[in-house]
């Protein structure tokens, strides 16, 4: 038997992408080079060498992709704007071609009675801008590309997200090296991740002084974080990665500051020499603070630590645990939905934002189309309606969750692990570019349509 879940009339159902993953077109329409353009060119940085050039070529077929959102029933769409097809050279002159592009694509959906939800920031950061986010001056650039998109879009466009991910746009990239420009020092991660969170406050006051009614928030991906045992050490780690990663993003933008043990941690690993780093300026924590609408919350999985050493590790060695082999999806994350429930009550507890939006969740298998042209991803639907349970959940417990954006809408470029890793709804032939909706696609749309889903 299973009993029936209605989520709130005013929920909002959605799926998400992201410019460089999909568009393609990378040379076309006035658009210049990003660090993710750079970076996937260079040798053995991506799987099998690939790179978005051509990705779902989306950038001519987005008419295409909107009308069949439409007909597969979703009612929002979170997308992001790529900052080198807006201003090519970072700041100083706008791209009307690229601008062009956005309007329609925004009209579209309108005219298609589907929602948008713009991301300014999804790590495509100009070539053009020296040192990217080591360099302070690009915070000030994205103020200025943040204020070409308010005044482009904002008649039409009502809900925005800063910056996706700030710790995968430094920590991932300056610190560890897997993501573009590709470094590994952990004081230029810092360094990077507090422009991003500069950024992030300067886009917010940018954009409310055009819409006051303008709601805005960020995208943040905090772990949800175990011990293995209930060892004084495993804790201790477990903390400890918490605090240094989950923390180090969200304390300022809530709380204004960074954290004080992160800190302190940080001057025993010798990577900041005081707890006053030259990169933070007077007035940099109140700009990072100014108050959102709403949090962007993205969840796959979970993170276990666990230690034997008496002594903590170093920055280098915050490594969780590999997923149980039986229990994992093909990027080797561990199926875990507790951990999405616990992740928005440990977030809501210790923040308190206004609301909370599901901006991405997903998973990826490979499932193909069969000798009919069907395709049949049993496991994904099996891992969203346990996700979407644990939603459900976290509204019945009176977190603000009131809205879920499914990743990925299709099939796309995945990152450092190129072309390899399927995500989408949709299934693309990224040799002919068509698109096919998957068995979770119509499953989704008729979530959608009910506004809920069969609990057990």
């Amino acid at each position: 038997m299973y009993d029936f879940y209605e989520f709130p009339k005013d929920f909002k159902w959605g799926t998400a992408t992201s410019s460089y993953q999909i568009e393609g077109a990378v040379d076309q329409g006035g658009r210049t080079p990003s660090i993710w353009d750079e970076f996937s060119h260079r040798a053995g940085t991506i799987r099998n060498n690939e790179n978005g050039d051509v990705a779902c070529d989306h950038y001519h077929r987005w008419k295409e992709d909107i009308q069949l959102m439409k007909q597969l029933g979703y009612k929002a769409y979170r997308f992001s704007i790529a900052w080198p097809r807006i201003l090519p050279d970072g700041s100083g002159r706008t791209n009307q071609q690229g601008i062009d592009f956005y309007n329609r694509l925004i009209d579209e959906m309108l005219q298609s009675d589907i929602e948008p939800y713009l991301t300014l920031y999804h790590w495509d950061i100009p070539t053009k801008l020296k040192d990217a986010w080591l360099n302070r001056d690009s915070a000030y650039a994205f103020e200025e590309f943040s204020d070409v998109c308010a005044r482009s879009f904002g008649d039409r466009v009502k809900s925005w997200m800063t910056i996706n991910e700030p710790i995968c746009a430094s920590f991932l990239s300056y610190t560890w090296g897997h993501h573009a420009p590709g470094l590994s020092d952990p004081y230029q991660g810092l360094v990077a991740a507090h422009h991003l969170l500069l950024s992030h406050g300067l886009a917010v006051k940018t954009i409310r002084a055009r819409y006051p009614d303008a709601e805005i928030g960020i995208a943040l991906n905090p772990a949800s974080v175990y011990p293995l045992t209930d060892s004084k050490v495993d804790h201790q780690i477990a903390n400890q990665a918490e605090t240094m990663q989950n923390r180090w993003f969200s304390d300022p933008v809530y709380k204004g500051s960074y954290p004080v043990e992160a800190v302190q941690a940080y001057i025993e690993l010798g990577v900041l020499k005081n707890e006053n780093p030259d990169f933070i300026h007077s007035g940099d924590m109140e700009i990072i603070s100014i108050p959102t609408d709403f949090l962007g919350i993205n969840y796959y999985t979970r993170q276990v630590y666990h230690t034997d050493e008496s002594e903590m590790p170093s920055v280098d060695h915050f490594k969780s645990l590999p997923a149980p082999l039986d229990n994992q999806t093909e990027m080797g994350w561990e199926i875990f939905p507790q951990g999405l429930f616990d992740l928005l009550k440990k977030v809501n507890d210790e923040y308190h934002p206004q609301k909370i939006l599901i901006t991405e969740n997903g998973a990826s298998y490979s499932y193909a189309p069969d000798n009919f042209g069907k395709i049949e991803d049993p496991k994904r639907i099996e891992y969203l309606d346990m996700h979407l349970q644990a939603v459900a959940k976290a509204i019945q417990a009176g977190i603000p969750v009131k809205g879920y954006f499914l990743w990925s809408f299709m099939d796309n470029f995945e990152w450092a692990q190129g072309y390899s890793q399927r995500f989408g709804l949709v299934y693309v032939d990224y040799k002919t570019q068509k698109r096919t909706p998957k068995a979770s696609a119509y499953w989704y749309g008729k979530v959608v349509k009910d506004n809920g889903l069969a609990l057990k």
